[in-house]
């Protein structure tokens, strides 16, 4: 699939790997990159990304969860720059904890709170399944108004959906909403491309490992230096463009499927 002259719709793109796949695909040619996040950061992006490329792009603030805000994005892209053939929902949460903990003042167990774990899921997960799923609609719709019917490969691919996994999808001490989450996307992903290459649409995963990214930050020098690095066969935190070159890599090669492992060699002990 050619990412030349399309129309891409990013979520989460305000920073980290978000940010760096919308800078990714403005060098790579994208006619319209749609930057969606919840800070206004990406109006500044869709600056530097005019000012840097002939690619234009539109921003657009709101709580990526909300389903009325994702169905008035597409309208709005759709009346404006055509229909989206690219979609990376990247946006993303950690709401980091130990399962369950035991208090040693009072002997009582203290569970992972529930709230968490529902808002990492309508996050992490079920925001980016629908984001994607609208993008499909948003096709099948535009195809039936042409009289198409079955996608032909001699049509050549007409979407595609890259989804933000994580090799904590594996386990991850600590992590036990944001492994399922992303341990969830692959299912979703292969189940989705299944229904959606019948309008010419596939769907992928990349899995990064840790990103040099405010959410990797996050977990503090200290733990990054002794918990992550040594690790890591690179020694190194990856970086965020180099997640946007394996993201675009597999949007343009349609041969590639399935799931992608950037983890720069992350070995995790038991």
């Amino acid at each position: 699939m050619r990412i030349e002259e399309k129309v891409a719709v990013i979520t989460g793109a305000g920073s980290g790997i978000g940010r760096a796949v919308a800078r990714e695909l403005a060098k790579r040619g994208a006619g319209t990159i749609v930057l969606v996040d919840c800070s206004d950061a990406v109006r500044d992006l869709a600056r530097e990304v005019e000012a840097e490329s002939k690619t234009r792009t539109d921003a657009c603030v709101g709580d990526v969860t909300d389903v009325a805000f994702r169905a008035e994005v597409f309208d709005h892209v759709i009346r404006r720059h055509g229909v989206p053939r690219i979609c990376v929902p990247a946006a993303g949460i950690t709401r980091d904890r130990l399962a369950a903990r035991v208090d040693k003042q009072t002997g009582r167990a203290e569970l992972y709170p529930i709230e968490h774990f529902r808002q990492v899921i309508e996050v992490n997960l079920v925001a980016p399944v629908y984001w994607a799923l609208e993008m499909v609609g948003r096709i099948a719709e535009d195809r039936l108004a042409r009289g198409l019917k079955r996608w032909e490969p001699e049509e050549h691919v007409q979407g595609t959906v890259i989804f933000i996994g994580s090799v904590s999808s594996q386990g991850n001490k600590g992590q036990i909403a944001y492994a399922a989450t992303k341990a969830a996307l692959p299912g979703a992903a292969a189940t989705l491309t299944k229904e959606a290459i019948f309008h010419g649409v596939r769907c992928g995963v990349i899995h990064p490992g840790f990103t040099d990214t405010p959410m990797v930050h996050a977990l503090g020098d200290d733990f990054i230096r002794e918990r992550i690095l040594p690790a890591t066969q690179l020694r190194r935190l990856i970086t965020p463009e180099e997640i946007a070159d394996a993201v675009c890599f597999m949007i343009g090669n349609s041969a590639v499927s399935g799931e992608i492992w950037t983890d720069a060699g992350w070995h995790p002990q038991a």
